[in-house]
């Protein structure tokens, strides 16, 4: 496998990162006026509007046989894929080779906020409360068939569906939260190991063997149970490789900045890998990459006098800002959980 130097990719990062977006609140106002930007080098289109009228956009570069359709955002409070996407976009103007390696083998379809509406309200789902991830059979949402019609026109080879998860995982077997995520969808109840699946996890296993590199230990695999209604599954059901990348929780990341970084080398990896193989059989290290737990909580109170105390934060939209408070969770067996920062109580007695 072909991967990437950790020199390389920290260097372009750190000079072609997208400093205009920062944070997890990134409505279709923050991204517009970066499209102007990169008219030269991309073919920039408008594919439709949303349920409110937004524009969604999508970005066409390169002039190689292998196809690759990227797409962020299609939960609106998702957004770390979107900004790695726009920090992949200034990398385009770079003279590096490994681009020039992506560019000559791929063409490449982005697709960087496929739900505005709930971009603009931090909110999952879109403006008719319909869930855009579990919407591919039916496509009820106006979203959702401009995806689908995206992914026929264009007929891609590989898919990246790009998503952001919660704080509450970590990985399998350590005390680590699960920084980057991934996982090769099944394709139908019985989670068989189809061909499809198996290129899908070959392009995986070479993501993850850079970020191991980076962040050790840090970097899970999602459950491949099977949803019938999901997007990934059902696109690897209709034969178009799909990977799911989750940007999770690094320590003390709440803007998700250190895992924007990181999901931008998994992202540039990936295609990188696609441009530069031509055969994607080998798949059994994507096995050894450790399960999704759920491990976590952003808060415990410790007290050996009291019963412990867990606390989530919840992201609201208060007076266009975005405003992060701890709720206090209810029910949940603390023993075996732990918490991404942790208050003692001691007592006093001793």
């Amino acid at each position: 496998m072909s991967t990437l130097s950790i020199a390389f990719v920290k260097s372009i990062f750190d000079e072609y990162k997208e400093t205009s977006l920062f944070g997890k609140w990134i409505p279709f106002k923050n991204i517009e006026p970066l499209f102007k930007k990169h008219s030269s080098i991309f073919e920039i289109q408008q594919l439709g509007f949303s349920e409110l009228q937004r524009p969604i956009m999508q970005l066409k570069i390169g002039n190689g046989k292998k196809r690759i359709l990227l797409w962020s955002q299609m939960h609106g409070n998702e957004s770390t894929g979107t900004k790695a996407l726009f920090d992949l976009f200034n990398c385009f103007s770079s003279n590096s080779k490994e681009f020039s390696i992506i560019l000559e083998n791929c063409t490449l379809l982005f697709i960087p906020m496929l739900n505005p509406d709930g971009a603009e309200v931090y909110t999952r789902v879109n403006a008719k409360n319909i869930d855009l991830n579990r919407d591919a059979v039916e496509r009820v949402a106006i979203e959702s068939k401009l995806l689908r019609k995206t992914l026929e026109d264009f007929n891609p080879h590989f898919c990246f569906n790009l998503h952001d998860q919660r704080t509450i995982f970590g990985v399998e077997g350590t005390k680590n939260p699960a920084t980057i995520s991934f996982l090769a969808p099944s394709e139908e109840i019985s989670r068989a190991i189809t061909p499809g699946r198996i290129q899908t996890m070959n392009v995986i296993v070479a993501m993850n063997e850079l970020l191991q590199q980076i962040i050790p230990n840090c970097v899970g695999r999602y459950t491949d149970e099977f949803y019938p209604t999901a997007t990934g599954d059902n696109f690897q059901k209709l034969g178009y490789n799909t990977i799911l990348i989750e940007s999770g929780h690094f320590p003390n990341d709440y803007p998700r900045e250190f895992s924007r970084e990181y999901t931008f080398y998994a992202i540039l990896q990936g295609i990188f890998h696609i441009a530069s193989t031509s055969e994607f059989n080998s798949f059994e290290s994507y096995f050894e990459i450790p399960n999704n737990e759920k491990m976590f909580f952003d808060v415990i109170h410790r007290n050996p006098n009291k019963k412990d105390v867990a606390y989530q934060y919840v992201d609201k939209i208060i007076d266009n800002q975005l405003v992060s408070n701890l709720e206090k969770i209810e029910g949940e067996d603390l023993k075996n959980k732990a918490g991404l920062n942790e208050i003692v109580f001691f007592n006093k007695n001793i």
